[in-house]
């Protein structure tokens, strides 16, 4: 089905401002003022200035489910249905990560899981990439195939409507009761597909020089030299782990008084210094190799085997944020090219 971008921004305004459909906010990426090209999450505030399709948000997704800072103790949820919209296939992937890893049967998170029964997702083709986006290599598509609710894809001036769960298919019924949608025909599908197949050809071509098959093995048997070589100008700041639309490490603080009981949560990073250190002052990777080494070992193996699903999406945001300019896609490649298992590596 096809809608009007303008009927959506609509549709968009009157959960906004009416509460249609039970739906109070709407979460969109909107263009900064500093760099156009570069979007943030932001609440629609009936300004113009964001932009659905394009790439990926600088920040993740998960920020909206999983909070850098929120008190855990007491619960103090709030009871509104969102919509997050604009969201690109990296972030799916990573959402469907978090959600093994804090809904399952072992072990609900209940803020997490809060937030994801009352948000629907919508989601967008990609029509652009970073320099830095690389889900290609990981045998992904820059355009969403699951984990929405409902995804859009651009064509001409409307958006492609594909619904991928009950709660879409309601959301698409609660659409169509105020706006006129219209069958697309194969001339637009054509132009869909062919959309596709050129943002993937620049991805493509863009990674061509980078290697990340079988890399499993390779990382887990890169000689410790190697790890120290491609961590010396890494400073342990935690911006990589920080904005990773993945990373759930956290620590929480007891900032409770005479008068209240408060736990506060927070992210953590594998990165510092100080990382799962015990109270007697010991750690389990003094060293910073050890610690660089952890980290891409977590998102390329451990996370494969516990919790079944990649850590790392490809979405580039560590590229872009570390000061050190470390690209993952070069650290990889060049650790797979000669693998020695040395002795005494930890784990």
């Amino acid at each position: 089905m096809l809608i009007k971008a303008d009927d959506l921004s609509a549709f968009f305004a009157k959960c906004r401002d009416e509460g249609f459909g039970g739906i109070s906010e709407v979460i969109l990426p909107e263009k900064s003022v500093y760099n156009s090209d570069l979007t943030f999450l932001t609440v629609l505030n009936g300004q113009s200035g964001y932009m659905l399709d394009g790439f990926r948000s600088v920040d993740p997704v998960k920020i909206l489910f999983y909070k850098t800072r929120e008190v855990l103790s007491p619960e103090k949820y709030e009871n509104k249905k969102r919509i997050i919209a604009g969201i690109k296939a990296c972030d799916l992937k990573a959402l469907e990560m978090m959600d093994k890893a804090l809904i399952n049967e072992d072990f609900t998170d209940p803020s997490y899981y809060h937030w994801r029964k009352n948000s629907y997702i919508i989601s967008c083709d990609c029509t652009d990439v970073t320099s830095a986006c690389f889900c290609n290599l990981h045998d992904e598509n820059p355009f969403p195939t699951k984990g929405f609710d409902i995804n859009l894809t651009p064509v001409d001036d409307h958006y492609m409507l594909t619904a991928g769960t009950e709660a879409g298919e309601e959301l698409l019924s609660l659409i169509q009761k105020e706006f006129t949608l219209s069958e697309i025909s194969e001339t637009q599908s054509r132009l869909v597909e062919e959309q596709r197949k050129k943002i993937r050809a620049k991805l493509d071509e863009q990674n061509s020089m980078y290697n990340f098959d079988s890399e499993k093995l390779s990382l887990v048997k890169a000689d410790q030299g190697g790890w120290k070589e491609e961590s010396g100008k890494c400073v342990g700041c935690g911006a990589c782990t920080n904005i990773c639309p993945t990373c759930y490490c956290l620590i929480l603080n007891d900032e409770s008084s005479e008068e209240s009981f408060i736990k506060v949560r927070s992210y953590d990073s594998c990165q510092y210094n100080g990382y799962a250190r015990v109270a007697g002052g010991g750690t389990p990777r003094p060293e910073m190799s050890q610690r660089f080494r952890n980290r891409y070992l977590c998102k390329m193996v451990y996370m494969k085997e516990n919790p079944g699903i990649d850590g790392c999406t490809g979405c580039g945001r560590c590229i872009d944020a570390c000061p050190a300019n470390i690209d993952m896609r070069r650290v990889i490649t060049e650790l797979k090219k000669e693998p020695v298992l040395t002795s005494g590596v930890n784990a």
